[in-house]
């Protein structure tokens, strides 16, 4: 199925069944207040129920809520055909947690609502949402779901193309789609395609274009043009291995793009906003630590109070990382007299007890006080709270491996995952550059809180600091 369909078909299922997740809580109202008190007044509460209106505003709260806890067990994903035991398991536990989240929402807001009816109202919803899959399970069977909502494709492509689809259509389409017939392109011509177009009134034609030549395909697409049939090229003919492939549009032409990284997103806008927000605050709350660290720098060790060094930033663009000093002010002169007790694999220098950090330095790095002056690189956009930590240019630059510069594809953070997964007692640069491309890859604004709550406790307590 098609994305866009897919979408479609997902956005209506929620309507109905935010819909039905509203009557559910009526219902469970009117029952007991209407039914039981007539026939069944021993199981009632020891308090009489409150109006409905006085609960209506939950109303509000039930269309978003119920949708997203469905979407979270996976509802959404399982075919129009999954069993009825899965069925059955996942709506359990939506209904559940709806109810558990109703429950919290009356604490919150110190609404009392009678116990009778949040149970009947996890009761019923259930009831009623196994009553409206089963329903469309019956439509989705009769002749006119298969007459109207079935997909008619015709298959283009090499014979092994074609066989390949036909296989995945059978695994994953179900009963939705119905192949009709398999054109070989470089075998036949688009006349008989466009015969078998009018001899079995297909409404969609599928192009494998992977061992097709292009000019076949495309004259494939202006006969489906000329027939008001749509057509669907399937963009497999380049081998990727992680990327991720979409359809855009640039400046009026379409475009496959492959993208390995996060693409543009709500989310997106998110941790920049969160970004912008945080570090102001931070920097402001932190303002008189600022300057006190800044004195007792000053005055410990000669030097200057700030330590200034070229970063590789987004795509490996440089940048001026801020740090406060906590070294002497010639550590980078005496750097490669220490090479030799390097405890890092790969280009990366690191090693315990450095003996060109002075004494308020090594408080500092205990508790990363000297990483703060980086929230003004973070308010300038060069740096993300949460993202890869980011090398000086000399280390990016003796990267043996070329697909270790995807780390630099997205903003260097002020902290990160391999940081509150041992901090600094990893001593294998492949296993840093693992962690940090597990983060490009799953990346999301909900692990990128998780990482900072995680860094908090790790911070105060200085654990694995050197």
């Amino acid at each position: 199925m098609l994305r866009r369909d897919q979408q479609l078909r997902t956005q209506i299922a929620q309507l109905k069944d935010a819909l039905i997740f509203m009557l559910a809580l009526w219902l469970a109202h009117y029952i007991r207040t209407e039914w039981i008190v007539l026939w069944f007044p021993s199981l009632l509460d020891s308090k009489p129920v409150e109006p409905f209106q006085q609960f209506a505003w939950l109303y509000l709260v039930l269309p978003l809520g119920a949708p997203l806890v469905l979407e979270s067990q996976g509802f959404y994903k399982r075919t129009i055909l999954a069993s009825r035991r899965l069925t059955a398991w996942i709506l359990l536990k939506a209904c559940v947690l709806v109810t558990v989240g109703v429950i919290l929402v009356l604490f919150l807001f110190k609404w009392n609502l009678a116990r009778s009816v949040i149970v009947l109202f996890g009761v019923i919803s259930f009831g009623l949402m196994m009553l409206s899959e089963e329903i469309l399970l019956w439509a989705h069977r009769s002749k006119f779901a298969q007459s109207q909502l079935k997909r008619r494709v015709l298959l283009v492509g090499s014979p092994a193309d074609t066989g390949r689809m036909r296989s995945e259509l059978g695994s994953k389409g179900g009963d939705e789609t119905e192949v009709l017939a398999e054109v070989d392109l470089n075998e036949s011509t688009v006349e008989h395609l466009v015969r078998l177009l009018h001899e079995c009134s297909a409404n969609m034609v599928i192009l494998n274009a992977k061992h097709t030549y292009f000019g076949q395909i495309e004259r494939a697409i202006q006969a489906c043009e000329r027939e008001g049939v749509e057509a669907c090229l399937i963009a497999d003919f380049f081998q990727t291995q992680i990327s991720r492939t979409g359809l855009d549009d640039f400046y009026g032409r379409p475009v496959l793009v492959f993208r390995s990284v996060p693409e543009a997103s709500w989310q997106g806008v998110g941790k920049q906003l969160m970004d912008l927000a945080l570090s102001l605050l931070l920097l402001v709350m932190f303002s008189p630590l600022l300057l006190l660290l800044a004195l007792v720098i000053r005055f410990s060790s000669p030097g200057p109070v700030l330590f200034r060094q070229s970063r590789c930033g987004l795509n490996g663009r440089p940048f001026t990382m801020l740090k406060f000093r906590s070294m002497v002010s010639d550590a980078e002169q005496r750097k490669h007299e220490l090479a030799a007790l390097n405890e890092m694999s790969g280009p990366v220098f690191k090693i315990t007890n450095d003996p060109r950090i002075t004494r308020v330095g090594q408080f500092m790095r205990k508790y990363s006080l000297d990483e703060l002056p980086q929230l003004w690189n973070v308010l300038r956009g060069e740096m993300s709270l949460v993202g890869p930590r980011p090398l000086p240019v000399d280390e990016v630059e003796r990267f043996d491996d070329p697909s270790d510069r995807r780390r630099l594809s997205v903003k260097p953070g002020l902290t990160c995952l391999w940081q509150v997964s041992g901090r600094n007692e990893l001593r294998d640069f492949k296993e840093w550059v693992r962690l940090d491309l597990h983060y490009i890859d799953h990346w999301s604004l909900w692990l990128d809180l998780k990482i900072l709550w995680r860094t908090i406790p790790i911070v105060l307590t200085g654990a694995g600091a050197k």
